[in-house]
């Protein structure tokens, strides 16, 4: 991502987005996307519960983000 924008840029009255500005909300979208869907998978798996729930929560939780990390790399 050119910028790495972390917050979306946003349109404010009587002024339109740049280009450039459209753009890196575009990448920010694509990544944003691939975050969101795993968080939602996890969930699904009860992944996120499990970390609370059991002694070996510090184990889960770092595998969790190993995997939205290769998840972000391969997009």
């Amino acid at each position: 991502m050119p910028g790495q924008v972390i917050v979306p840029h946003r349109k404010r009255p009587g002024r339109p987005l740049l280009k450039g500005e459209k753009e890196e909300n575009a990448q920010h979208r694509k990544v944003r996307v691939r975050v969101e869907h795993t968080f939602s998978r996890m969930k699904n798996y009860k992944i996120l519960r499990d970390c609370r729930q059991h002694g070996d929560g510090l184990h889960h939780a770092v595998q969790a983000v190993a995997r939205m990390h290769n998840l972000a790399l391969a997009a």
